[in-house]
C-alpha cells in the first residue's frame, strides 16, 4: 500500500464507514505490512508545569478559569523530571514526555530549563518528547539541538468543531505549530479527542486535516475523553469503544506508517477493550499512573496484559536503527 497525503473526506468516510469486522480486518492487514504485530511503544508523559494555563479548552483541568481541583505548580527542578524519567525507563518505557501547562513556549528562563531537561532524557537513551503549547521557529530549532525527539501539538478535533470548543487560539495557530515543528526536523506527534460533543463527520474531518499533511505525523495519539468535574464538558457521555476503536483502524488505514496511540481514557477501558485497539493498529501507549492530571493504567498493570497479549515493547530510536542497519 502506498502512502497517500491527498485523502478526501469521501475516501475517509467510506473507510470510517465499512462495517466494523471488515474495517478492522483491513487494518490488522495493513498494520503487518507496516509495523512488527505485538509491538507496542511504551511511553510517560510527566506534567511539568502543572495547572494555572490561560487558554479555555473545554475539556481540559488545568485551564485556569476552571475549578477543577487542579493544584498550580511552577516548572519542576531539572533534577526531578531526569530522576522520573529514569524510573519510566527501569519500568519499560522508551519514550518520555513532558507536558507544560502554558499557551505558548516563551522565550526566558524555564524555557531554558527544558532545554537542559530535553538534554538530560535524551543522554538516558530515551526518545523525548514535549508538548507546551505553541512553539516559533527559532524555538524549534532550540529544542531539536537539544536532542528533542518529538513535539507533541494535538488539533484535538475538526476545523468546523474547534471553536466550539477553544476560542482562545485557532486552528491555524494549531497547523503553524506543527509547520514549525516539521522544519525543525522533530518528529510531529498529533491527534485529537473524541467525546467532545462532535458529529462523526467531525471525526472524518479531524482524521482528515492530519492525514493531509505535507508529511503524516510519525504518531497519531487518539485520546477518549476523560470528563472532569468542573469542566465545560463534564457531564459528556463516555465515549463507546467501538467509536474507539473505529477511529484508531481508520487512523491506520489512512497514515499506515504512523504510530498510532491508544491515549487517555484508558483507564476506563478492560483489556479486551484494549485488546481490540491494538488489534485495529494501535502500535503506542502511555504507561504510568497519571496522564497529566488524570487517571492512568500503572506500569504493573500494563505489564500484566503485555503478558496476556503477547505484546512487546518497542525499543526506542528503532526507526534510525533501520536506517543505519
Amino acid at each position: 500500500m502506498e502512502i497517500r497525503n491527498d485523502w478526501t473526506k469521501e475516501e475517509i468516510a467510506a473507510i470510517y464507514n465499512r462495517p466494523f469486522l471488515e474495517l478492522i480486518y483491513d487494518a490488522a492487514t495493513i498494520h503487518r505490512e507496516f509495523h512488527a504485530m505485538g509491538e507496542v511503544q511504551v511511553c510517560t508523559l510527566l506534567s511539568i508545569k502543572t495547572g494555572g494555563c490561560p487558554e479555555d479548552c473545554a475539556y481540559c483541568p488545568q485551564a485556569a478559569r476552571y475549578n477543577t481541583g487542579v493544584d498550580v505548580q511552577a516548572l519542576m527542578q531539572t533534577e526531578e523530571v531526569l530522576a522520573y524519567a529514569r524510573r519510566a525507563k527501569n519500568a519499560g518505557s522508551t519514550r518520555f514526555c513532558m507536558g507544560a501547562a502554558w499557551r505558548e513556549v516563551r522565550d526566558n528562563r524555564d524555557f531554558d530549563r527544558v532545554l537542559e531537561m530535553v538534554k538530560g532524557v535524551n543522554e538516558l537513551g530515551m526518545e523525548v518528547c514535549c508538548t507546551m503549547g505553541m512553539l516559533t521557529e527559532e524555538q524549534a530549532k532550540k529544542l531539536s539541538n537539544a536532542g528533542l525527539y518529538a513535539y507533541n501539538h494535538n488539533v484535538d478535533t475538526s476545523e468546523e468543531h474547534y471553536s466550539d470548543i477553544i476560542t482562545t487560539r485557532t486552528y491555524d495557530d494549531r497547523l503553524k505549530t506543527l509547520g514549525n515543528v516539521r522544519k525543525a526536523g522533530i518528529s510531529v506527534c498529533s491527534g485529537g479527542i473524541i467525546g467532545l460533543g462532535e458529529t462523526h463527520d467531525d471525526r472524518i474531518g479531524m482524521l482528515h486535516t492530519l492525514a493531509t499533511l505535507p508529511v503524516h505525523p510519525g504518531s497519531v495519539p487518539i485520546n477518549a475523553l476523560v470528563r472532569v468535574a468542573g469542566t465545560p464538558l463534564q457531564d459528556n457521555p463516555k465515549v463507546d469503544i467501538w467509536d474507539m476503536v473505529r477511529m484508531i483502524a481508520t487512523a491506520r488505514l489512512i497514515m499506515p506508517s504512523a504510530m498510532v496511540r491508544l491515549s487517555a481514557g484508558r483507564a476506563e477501558m478492560s483489556i479486551s477493550d484494549q485488546a481490540l485497539c491494538f488489534m485495529a493498529g494501535a502500535n503506542s501507549i502511555f504507561s504510568g499512573d497519571k496522564l497529566l492530571t488524570t487517571p492512568n493504567p500503572a506500569f504493573d498493570e500494563d505489564n500484566a496484559m503485555f503478558k496476556l497479549l503477547g505484546l512487546k515493547a518497542r525499543e526506542a530510536f528503532k526507526e534510525e536503527k533501520v536506517l543505519v542497519d
